[in-house]
Order: structure tokens, then sequence, then C-alpha cells
């Protein structure tokens, strides 16, 4: 169901502790990449919980990444904001955004073992949409924030779509690719492409790709069309997704990213994810700088 179709009747909202989980991030998910629920506030709507991404590289350039701080900014936002919502309601991102600070690849290269930390809060009410801000940690120092809109849903599904125990085994050699159940493409005169493979592990409770996989990809060939041929790399500091309708992953599913504008010191790059069903399900853009 996507989240331009969802309106917001006027609801009370529930006490989200008693038999209910954020749809959006499964238990699968939060095991798959290792995210560790640190601490959360069912009354305040906060949550802080960390992620090991600093050994996770783009499998195009080989250089470190943010596309894994999507998953986790996803999970603590996208947690924050389902805490609020009303009786009976789900709940659909509909935006997605990261700031990295200028030294926040370099905490990560200094210290890969350390993870990240995020901590998510409400910004403002109940509205049309529900909007969460979170800022990422690394060391004890802040190197970035992210934000997450989502729109609350009347009804969903009936019960969430089941799935059959993870078969990744995880070790410290594995690779985000891997962890995505991602197939990187060769590069056609600049145009980059991720496979995405289908993946019940990877799926939030409703059986589409959950939105910061997908936005991980999209960061992950963006980076890749804007650093095509460059000598010295290109490193994302925004991310911006915006999710349009539900990505379905399956034998033509992918994510495909290009180049806008590469200048002297910045380069901005446009990334798509198209479902199996051949339609633009996610769109994103990423600024990098030298």
């Amino acid at each position: 169901m996507a989240a331009a179709d969802a309106g917001i009747p006027g609801v009370t909202t529930p006490d989200p502790s008693i038999g209910s989980q954020d749809p959006e991030t499964p238990e699968s998910v939060i095991t798959r990449f290792g995210i560790t629920t640190l601490a959360e506030s069912f009354t305040e709507f906060t949550v802080v919980a960390s992620m090991p991404v600093g050994h996770l590289t783009n499998p195009f350039t080989g250089m470190p990444t943010i596309g894994p701080l999507a998953i986790l900014v996803d999970d603590v936002g996208g947690r924050a904001n389902f805490y609020r919502r009303g009786a009976g309601q789900w709940t659909v991102s509909s935006e997605l955004s990261i700031e990295l600070s200028p030294d926040g690849i370099e905490s990560l290269q200094a210290a890969p073992d350390e993870p990240v930390v995020a901590s998510s809060r409400p910004l403002g009410p109940h509205g049309a949409t529900l909007l969460a801000i979170c800022t990422l940690s690394h060391r004890g120092s802040t190197i970035g924030g992210g934000t997450v809109r989502t729109v609350a849903i009347g009804g969903g599904p009936d019960a969430p779509i089941q799935r059959g125990p993870d078969t990744l085994v995880r070790t410290p050699e594995t690779t985000m690719a891997e962890l995505m159940s991602a197939q990187p493409q060769p590069d056609e005169a600049g145009i980059y492409r991720l496979a995405q493979r289908p993946d019940s592990i990877i799926n939030n409770l409703i059986g589409i790709v959950h939105g910061g996989v997908s936005s991980a990809g999209l960061e992950l060939v963006a980076s890749a069309a804007i650093n095509h041929g460059q000598s010295e790399p290109l490193r994302t500091a925004s991310l911006r997704v915006n999710f349009l309708r539900p990505f379905l992953a399956g034998a033509q599913s992918s994510y495909e990213g290009t180049a806008l504008r590469i200048g002297r010191n910045s380069a901005i790059g446009d990334a798509q994810a198209v479902g199996d069903d051949g339609k633009v399900a996610i769109l994103a853009r990423v600024t990098g700088y030298r």
C-alpha cells in the first residue's frame, strides 16, 4: 500500500508495548543487520539502538559507505513514529533522509568495530504524517542525523507475512551486498545497477523490501555513479529518499544509479528502485563531496 494513497482519521494513540511490532522493521531485519535496541520509551516515543557498519563497503567502489545507516535510521525513526500511531493503524514510510558530518567516514574508518548509535524522538505532533528525527553518534561523538516521515494507514494485513529461518551465516567477511541479498551488475556507460534478489528476511511485515534496505541500495548505486572514473573519491554527505509505492523484489527488481552532475569538489547522483513489476517504486538523491 503506497503512503501517498493513505489518509489519517482522528484517532487516539494506543499502548504500543502490548502485543505490537513495527511492521516496517521486523525482527528478521534487526537480526540480519545486527541492530541492538539499547533503550526505548513507549510514553516519550524515543528509541536508542546501535548497529555495526564500519566494515561494510560499497560493492562497486570498495569504499566505506553510509548506506547501512539508512537501515538504522529507518528502524529507530520508524519505531518512534509507529509508537504514536492511532488505534487499529499500521504505518508506512514516505520519506527518509540522512546527513553525515564531514568527519563521519573518518570516524568509522578509525574504529570500524565500534557500532553507530542512533537516538530518535518525535518532531512535532501526529498530523497528516508522523515525523521523527534522530542523531547518529560514533565513539561518543555526533557524526550525523536523520529523519523518517511516516504515514499512518487504517487497517493493514490480517497477519504478518510469515518467513522461514535466516540461512545467511554472518561473519566478519560478510559483505553489504550479501546482507541485502543483492548482486552488483556490470556498469553500462556510467549507469550502475544492483539486482535485488527476493529474500523474505529483508522484507517488512507486509511483504515488501524493508525501506532502510532499499534506501541503502539506492545510496550504493548513486555513490558508485558519482565516483565513476574519479581518481579522488566523492563521499556521500547526504541521502534523501522518497517512497512512491511498494518495492516488490523478484527476478527483475533492481536499484539504478546515475550521476546528475560531477563538479570539482562535489557531485549529485540520482537513483531509483525498480520493482519486479517494472514500476519505479522509490527515488533517491545523493550529494557527495571530496
